[in-house]
């Protein structure tokens, strides 16, 4: 049986051309059919539509952009989840709430479905080079039959428990993230605003104890106001939610992720959400600009 791959999209094309190029016979499908053309040349089969996928695939990878188009693409609420389900099992690698994927693990089992929760750390070039970190959670069975699966996509794999603890992870994770690279970003500004040599200043920065695998791929972006996507701003926002959210739920502060939140809704106002998420750089300029 193939591996099936919905969702071509930033992170989910590369994923997929990994596997491709590793020899899995994969078959893909995408609701924008001419961004399967480089996995049709990869040697991939490209299916006419997601019933094909879930007729030819046992075990059914899905890197969607959001809750919605998961309800979609396996028909949820209706009888043909368990036509497309049943027997397989559904790995969902996208980001969303844990609640959510609670609620979505119950009727994928319930229409005789396995689920995996399957959420990566990493943006589009961890993708390209197979260097993401997988986080996975689900019944032990189904989790140990998908890990080898995903070994052309990830340098590491980690086990996380019963869902939703994949995603947990994954929402820590991200919380880290985000408030590392907007105060990085809110650092370069200062730094430019001084006057000082911005090549210098990421220099110091790279030879220091703060420099990371993060700071090493968003410093150069930065020094060259580099937008392009990677991790897109409005991906980065909806991801604040989600760990607000979450927060908020169990009582937690998130002081750092509430001020992160505030700057992503304002670069995201302004037009920038389809930009990298360094983009966070202009609602930061703009509040400067707003001071003087």
């Amino acid at each position: 049986m193939d591996i099936g791959f919905l969702g071509l999209g930033v992170m989910g094309r590369p994923m997929a051309l990994r596997l491709a190029s590793a020899g899995a016979p994969l078959v893909v499908w995408n609701r924008t059919p001419e961004r399967a053309e480089p996995l049709r040349a990869a040697g991939a089969r490209v299916a006419d539509g997601v019933d094909e996928v879930f007729a030819r695939a046992d075990v059914v990878l899905l890197m969607l952009a959001d809750e919605a188009a998961v309800d979609t693409v396996l028909g949820r609420g209706t009888p043909g989840l368990a036509a497309r389900v049943a027997g397989r099992t559904v790995v969902h690698m996208g980001t969303t709430s844990p609640e959510y994927s609670r609620a979505l693990e119950a009727d994928v089992r319930a229409a005789g479905g396995r689920y995996v929760e399957a959420p990566v750390s990493g943006s589009r070039v961890p993708a390209e080079q197979g260097q993401l970190v997988a986080m996975l959670a689900g019944e032990e069975d189904a989790v140990d039959a998908v890990r080898p699966l995903l070994a052309p996509l990830c340098r590491e794999t980690f086990v996380c428990g019963p869902a939703p603890g994949a995603l947990l992870m994954k929402l820590s994770v991200n919380l880290f993230l985000i408030t590392l690279v907007t105060g990085l970003t809110e650092a370069f500004h200062f730094a430019e605003r001084q006057g000082l040599d911005r090549r210098l200043f990421l220099d110091v920065l790279d030879a220091g104890p703060m420099a990371s695998g993060v700071s090493r791929m968003k410093a150069p972006k930065l020094r060259e106001r580099d937008f392009a996507v990677q991790a897109a701003a409005l991906d980065v926002l909806k991801n604040n939610r989600l760990i607000a959210e979450a927060a908020r739920g169990t009582g937690l502060a998130s002081p750092l992720l509430d001020v992160c939140h505030a700057l992503f809704e304002e670069t995201v106002a302004q037009g920038h959400g389809g930009e990298d998420m360094v983009a966070v750089l202009r609602a930061i300029e703009a509040r400067t600009a707003g001071t003087r």
